[in-house]
């Protein structure tokens, strides 16, 4: 095995999607020089570099999906689109000269905390190993896919494949295809993929709820005023900003508030779907926020269709050339595609990472994920996670949250600079008692609703979503608590 740094660095990042390119931005307007960013793949984009499927982009407005420090960019749409968010991130590494810190086709499978020198020793796919003073983690929660383990599912014969690894040789024209799965990225590619196949089976396990997405590419005169007037831009960030809070208000146990928001998702409900048959199966009986809200106008739109068939009776199996629903029903088709989420409650997997006395995150972890602030794990000095345990959001920009997590780990790593301490940790009490108030919070919230969701793990206990707003999230990160961490230098 080589060392492939020959001084260890002072810190590395794992991942180059929002999480690890604002990470690297942040250091360096430190002074904090001496880092790399190891990506597995040969580009940047995390998420965005993965999902490539029809319709693919965002459902938080460009104005608000984007950094604090790179806000007035010309974006074509209002909602980007997945190609869109990649070119960005790849400006924005030329820009502000992040290309020399980044070794792609570096894959992390393991880290082990070496107390002795006070060093995060990381292993990759190729046997290399590279020291580095600070490991952090910026792989997010949405990047391996989940596909359920449905009986046959290995003898269908025709083509099958996640909406995360689109299969874009496949020619879906006059086919007839089975979606199974209702969630965020089956209410983009599906409305794409009705006007043009044959049929189409939409297998549903549970309905969501949804809420307008007005989706417009910005007019010539709206994109002159923009360049031209940055103010109107971050006047429009600020308005996203405010209605985003106002719904994640609705989560959190304000029980008016909820019930507001379902009575606009029945109205959407209703105006988009007569029939009320099959109105009746695509409400949720489940409390709004439990799911994330399906921000789109054009899901409800393509059910109706009539080559658009919704199954709520459930899979029983998948045989050869096609899918049997649980009323024993074979629905035949040349296709599948799974819309079926991600691994999100899994975090870090499937790298190893282990802290003080050899302790496997992985076993900590056993029973849910969990975090101080989402970033800091008591027994594992010098590691932080940016987009970890409870700081995805149910509405709003998990983009806001990252840059908060940035800030607050820079300026812990310029305080060990001034203060040359080697490393720190995290107190195991404080870190309980963060605990504690997330599960209690969690109880009070739709998050732990009666759902079946990728916020919550088997047992049901919320390990993503943050229980508050993203301003309180900003004001209890904006400068860190020291007493809550304890400093230790060798010898």
């Amino acid at each position: 095995m080589n060392c492939i740094s020959e001084k260890p660095f002072k810190v590395a990042i794992i991942g180059t999607g929002f999480g690890g390119l604002g990470m690297g931005y942040y250091l360096k307007k430190a002074g904090i020089d001496s880092f790399v960013i190891l990506e597995k793949e040969s580009d940047v984009g995390g998420v965005w570099r993965e999902n490539t499927y029809p319709g693919a982009g965002c459902d938080v407005p460009s104005h608000l999906y984007s950094w604090s420090f790179e806000p007035h960019y010309p974006w074509q749409y209002r909602y980007a689109k997945h190609y869109e968010i990649k070119e960005y991130m790849r400006h924005t590494v030329r820009k502000y000269g992040l290309a020399s810190h980044i070794r792609f086709g570096t894959e992390v499978t393991a880290a082990d905390f070496d107390e002795a020198r006070a060093l995060w020793v990381i292993t990759t796919a190729g046997g290399e190993k590279i020291e580095a003073d600070v490991l952090i983690s910026a792989v997010g929660q949405l990047h391996r896919p989940s596909i359920p383990n449905i009986p046959g599912r290995d003898t269908f014969k025709g083509v099958s494949f996640h909406s995360a690894n689109w299969n874009h040789d496949f020619d879906m024209t006059d086919k007839n295809v089975a979606v199974i799965g209702t969630g965020a990225s089956a209410v983009q590619f599906v409305p794409e993929i009705a006007k043009r196949v044959k049929k189409l089976d939409v297998f549903q396990r549970s309905p969501g709820w949804v809420g307008p997405k007005f989706e417009k590419a910005f007019s010539s005169l709206e994109r002159w005023l923009l360049d031209r007037i940055p103010f109107l831009h971050d006047m429009d960030r600020l308005r996203i900003f405010l209605v985003s809070e106002s719904l994640g208000y609705a989560y959190r146990g304000h029980r008016w508030a909820e019930k507001l928001l379902t009575w606009m998702s029945k109205a959407q409900l209703r105006i988009q779907v007569k029939d009320p048959v099959l109105r009746k199966r695509l409400t949720p009986d489940y409390p709004i926020g439990c799911k994330r809200l399906l921000l789109t106008t054009d899901w409800l739109r393509a059910l109706v269709r009539p080559n658009v068939n919704v199954i709520s009776e459930g899979v029983q199996e998948i045989t050869e050339d096609g899918v049997r629903s649980a009323d024993g029903r074979l629905h035949k088709v040349d296709a599948i595609v799974y819309g079926t989420g991600f691994l999100a409650t899994e975090f870090l997997a499937p790298m190893r990472v282990s802290g003080l006395g050899g302790e496997l995150l992985h076993e900590r972890w056993a029973k849910g994920a969990n975090a101080y602030l989402g970033m800091a794990v008591s027994g594992f000095p010098n590691f932080f996670t940016l987009y970890g345990p409870n700081s995805n959001l149910g509405s709003g920009s998990i983009i806001y949250m990252l840059e908060r997590q940035q800030r607050y780990i820079t300026q812990l790593l310029v305080d060990r600079r001034e203060k040359s301490w080697d490393y720190l940790d995290v107190k195991s009490d404080c870190h309980e008692d963060f605990v504690e108030e997330i599960r209690e919070r969690s109880e009070q919230s739709t998050f732990e609703g009666d759902c079946q969701s990728w916020y919550k793990t088997a047992e049901g206990v919320n390990t993503n979503n943050w229980v508050g707003s993203m301003f309180e999230y900003h004001r209890r990160t904006a400068k860190p608590e020291f007493a809550h961490y304890q400093f230790i230098k060798l010898g």
